[in-house]
């Protein structure tokens, strides 16, 4: 399955690496059903999250809202940090299963995913309050308002875009990641601003959607976004970081095969 596009792989070896669009069916029918089963717990991570922030809105209390936010965040942030892992090593084509992908996960990321995932937390609570002002009690939202909320998405995507990957991928401070992404940012703008702009428009469809796009949170849930996301930047992580020059230096079996169609 190429999600949406039949896959047409001429029964290369499984460790031969396509490029380009080929590269994206190549992943997508090769581990559509990982993507999907990893996508289950880490939709589980974020239930403590929909449920302060559902309490906190219904009682109309940012004093609520607040550490609800925090603490759900900083549990949800497991479940992405493990999807973020898992998204990173099939993309350099480790073939683990997912399941004991997600335990190596928690156990080795727990700690440096409490700090993005409680940020991450307290943004979502926020939007959420804001969106619940604005239908449950008619605030008016002028065009100005709404693009700074916009924007307030976009940039928000753009950071954690390329802070969770460093986040899972090295022992780094916080300084010195957030430094890392707004290099990356300037090296790479259009990378970085396209990817965000797609995720901001996915999350804010879905949410005017509601509750109607909640039937597709099974199906899709946070795994595609991430997935198509990780795709987009990873080339360029990958360079700008040394990521596979890294790994592969201490594991050099796990190093892929060039696609010999490209090579022709």
């Amino acid at each position: 399955m190429g999600l949406f596009f039949p896959s047409d792989d001429e029964k290369l070896p499984p460790n031969v690496k396509r490029t380009g669009f080929n590269r994206y069916k190549q992943l997508l029918g090769r581990d559509f059903k990982e993507y999907y089963l990893i996508n289950l717990p880490a939709l589980l991570s974020f239930v403590p999250l929909g449920v302060g922030i559902g309490y906190a809105v219904l009682s109309t209390s940012i004093l609520l809202l607040v550490p609800f936010s925090l603490i759900g965040g900083m549990i949800a942030g497991q479940g992405i940090a493990a999807m973020y892992d898992f998204l990173l090593r099939r993309e350099r084509d480790v073939e683990d299963h997912w399941w004991i992908c997600f335990k190596r996960s928690i156990k080795q990321n727990w700690r440096s995913a409490l700090l993005p995932g409680a940020i991450e937390g307290l943004f979502i609570g926020a939007m959420v309050f804001v969106l619940d002002m604005i239908v449950q009690y008619g605030f008016t939202l002028t065009i100005f308002s709404a693009v700074l909320l916009v924007a307030a998405v976009v940039i928000f995507c753009a950071i954690f875009s390329v802070w969770w990957p460093q986040r899972v991928l090295f022992t780094q401070k916080a300084f010195l990641e957030l430094k890392n992404t707004l290099y990356f940012f300037i090296k790479y703008p259009k990378q970085v601003l396209g990817t965000a702009a797609l995720q901001a428009v996915y999350w804010i469809v879905f949410a005017l959607l509601v509750p109607y796009s909640a039937f597709l949170v099974p199906v899709l849930g946070i795994w595609y976004i991430l997935f198509v996301s990780v795709f987009f930047l990873y080339n360029s992580l990958n360079e700008a970081f040394r990521i596979e020059e890294q790994i592969f230096a201490q594991f050099p079996e796990q190093r892929p095969i060039p696609d010999p169609l490209e090579e022709e």
